[in-house]
């Protein structure tokens, strides 16, 4: 079975390892979110990716979900003593060595979908790993300015480490997605899936970013195979982060049924909702959009497999 997953961090990172644990011998192929991409300390930083990497490679930190694990911070240490920021985000000392890596091969000329491939030879993650685009994506936030009084957008790293998500967000701006390019490998992996996966991942700034890439979006919808989803909305309320704020700021309700509608019949075919939304299943498939009520916590990897079987099963009824 080939099996397409569009993921961002955390969440997606984790599905993915349940999705291996499900379907040991499928042949896996990750589209990951480059729109979290952030240049700090003159180094390419792709939080999104790595956090895929570091899970299924086993290098992850278990209870933060980002980071490395047995992690130290000297280096960021000696730069808050130089005064040199920004101290918000807190890249570790084993971390560093990555984005250092990956910012002398982009420097040498290799796209990042090379690069990322090259680093996954170390960590082995089990699954294809390709970043949406080899071009520069980022994604900002129009947030209130209190100086004049007036908006400003600022990084999307910015909104949510530093101000974590405290204040309004009245728009989000995929920068560059319009003029970008899928990287290469991305439609190819499409056009030959059996099945496209949306984990429970942010719906605006994770997945919503990959589908703003030109072409990508299309393919999914012509590939003419079943394209499951799974809610990151469980009672109201997204089960990790802040979905919520950007899901306001594009007009969506916090709702496992609206999310589903957010990406649409056209795009999506199967929806799996958690049990305490059950109630939301018949507005899903009056949408148009078949759905099933499942749970869909992430305590442990059994419990993930679990959501991942799932998903494959409301594919195979689609299919059928």
């Amino acid at each position: 079975m080939r099996i397409v997953v569009l993921a961002g961090g955390i969440g997606g990172a984790r599905f993915l390892r349940g999705l291996k644990a499900a379907a040991p011998d499928a042949d896996i192929t990750v589209i990951g979110n480059t729109g979290d991409d952030i240049h700090l300390f003159g180094l390419k930083v792709c939080p999104d990716l790595d956090t895929v990497m570091y899970t299924l490679g086993g290098g992850i930190h278990e209870e933060q979900g980002w980071g490395r694990s047995g992690e130290t911070f000297v280096v960021k240490e000696e730069l808050a003593a130089y005064g040199v920021g920004p101290e918000w985000f807190g890249l570790g000392d084993r971390d560093f060595a990555t984005h250092i890596v990956r910012t002398q091969m982009i420097g040498a000329g290799y796209p990042l979908s090379a690069v990322t491939e090259a680093l996954c030879a170390r960590w082995q993650p089990g699954v294809r790993l390709i970043p949406m685009t080899d071009d520069r994506v980022e994604t900002h936030v129009v947030v209130d300015a209190p100086d004049d009084g007036g908006r400003k957008a600022v990084h999307f790293q910015e909104y949510w480490v530093r101000l974590h998500a405290s204040v309004p967000a009245h728009a989000i701006l995929p920068v560059g997605a319009d003029q970008a390019k899928p990287a290469p490998g991305v439609l190819e992996a499409i056009g030959e899936a059996d099945v496209i996966l949306f984990p429970p991942s942010n719906p605006v700034v994770s997945i919503g970013t990959i589908l703003a890439v030109p072409g990508i979006r299309e393919a999914i919808a012509e590939a003419g195979v079943p394209v499951v989803g799974l809610s990151p909305i469980v009672g109201d309320a997204p089960v990790r982060g802040m979905a919520d704020k950007v899901l306001a700021a594009v007009g969506v309700e916090a709702t496992a049924a609206a999310v589903a509608e957010h990406y649409g019949s056209g795009l999506l075919d199967g929806w799996l909702v958690d049990t305490v939304d059950a109630a939301a299943v018949p507005e899903v498939e009056s949408a148009g959009i078949r759905c099933r009520a499942v749970p869909l916590l992430m305590t442990d990897v059994d419990a993930t497999a679990q959501m991942a079987r799932a998903a494959l099963e409301l594919a195979r009824q689609v299919a059928a």
